[in-house]
């Protein structure tokens, strides 16, 4: 379900209300929430380590900004699952035990977590989706536009492929991981783009995102396609555009097809700068991290204006209708916009980027 009209409108009105001075309003109305003073501790959970964003950027950006946000009497208490929805569970339910006062939760298995979001929220603590929409019921979801991702990926694939291309073309599907519902969402957007226009020669959902996995099935695909037939891969991350890339390599692949990805890591942009990975998706991590954190201190204050400011989307998981969601935009990271995202945002300095390995690929793209 997807409303981006929405979701800018709501960027657009988060803006004009702070300019007002209202955001710092509670609501008044039955509905509104039990008020907190600063003193709040915030529970984060994030799933796994693989993906370099979440210890790099997604719990050091919200922590940063809950203390912004309470004066620095809030806390964050975190806990990083490594992609075992079992030690997820334990980690929530410790949250639970020590009451902490509401729970940002990046599920590593959406439907395995909702008994746990159901006993969060039999102990009073609400319970916010970070990133991938969790089952059971859940106060309110922020995450990127998911299918958009995939539109921006499919269409980018089709972009490298020219204007040649053709149903005879083969592309190889590499998705995400079939317990996390971003994964599904990713590939509907890809197949919209993609269906028609080429050969879906062969798709793999690759379990826990692992680079090694996607290594492995890629191997798989070469095998049953041929190595020279390929003509292009939509990989749904970047962690496994470089398990793709390596297999490529190990079949003896010397031109590479165009290869996608997601995440905008930061080996991924040095691939995509030295021309052996066509594009990344760029998400601000800032955008949704620091959105996310005023979603679950205005929650627990009690401030249902602002809450509402920040979640005029809509969203339905499995379990849940009409979540209360922020839909965060994307945009594609190719050499060409390199320097208009990644490096505008602070998110990498050219010095980063351009190590000596990549200084000439840099150079050729005005990157110095």
């Amino acid at each position: 379900m997807r409303r981006i009209a929405i979701s800018v409108a709501a960027s657009t009105m988060t803006l004009s209300l702070a300019g007002c001075g209202v955001l710092n309003a509670t609501g008044d109305g039955a509905s509104a929430s039990p008020t907190k003073g600063n003193d709040v501790t915030v529970g984060l959970l994030l799933p796994e380590k693989a993906n370099t964003r979440y210890e790099k950027f997604d719990y050091p950006i919200i922590k940063d900004k809950v203390a912004e946000l309470t004066k620095n009497q809030g806390k964050v208490q975190y806990a990083n699952a490594d992609a075992s929805a079992a030690r997820q569970s334990e980690q929530m339910q410790n949250m639970i035990d020590a009451k902490v006062d509401v729970i940002l939760l990046d599920a590593v298995d959406a439907h395995a977590i909702a008994e746990d979001v159901q006993k969060a929220k039999d102990a009073g603590i609400p319970v916010i989706a970070y990133d991938r929409l969790a089952e059971g019921p859940i106060d309110a979801y922020i995450s990127f536009d998911n299918e958009l991702v995939g539109e921006v990926q499919g269409r980018s694939l089709l972009e490298a492929l020219g204007s040649g291309v053709d149903t005879s073309d083969k592309v190889v599907m590499m998705n995400g991981s079939p317990t996390d519902p971003n994964a599904k969402q990713f590939k509907e957007g890809a197949l919209s783009e993609l269906n028609g226009k080429v050969d879906i020669a062969a798709s793999f959902d690759t379990t826990d995102w692992k680079p090694e996995n996607a290594e492995a099935n890629m191997a798989k695909a070469i095998a049953q396609i041929g190595k020279n037939n390929i003509a292009g891969v939509y990989s749904a991350n970047d962690g496994m555009a470089g398990g793709v890339i390596k297999a490529l390599k190990a079949a003896g692949v010397t031109e590479l097809p165009p290869v996608t990805g997601q995440d905008a890591e930061l080996d991924a942009v040095q691939r995509v700068v030295g021309g052996e990975q066509y594009m990344s998706v760029y998400k601000s991590y800032p955008d949704e991290a620091e959105a996310a954190a005023q979603m679950a201190v205005t929650k627990i204050q009690g401030k249902d204006i602002q809450f509402d400011a920040l979640t005029q989307d809509r969203v339905d998981s499995p379990t849940t209708k009409d979540i209360p969601a922020r839909l965060v935009q994307v945009s594609a990271l190719t050499k060409r916009t390199v320097k208009d995202t990644v490096i505008e945002d602070g998110i990498y300095s050219v010095d980063e980027i351009c190590t000596a390995k990549y200084k000439a690929a840099c150079a050729a793209i005005g990157l110095k």
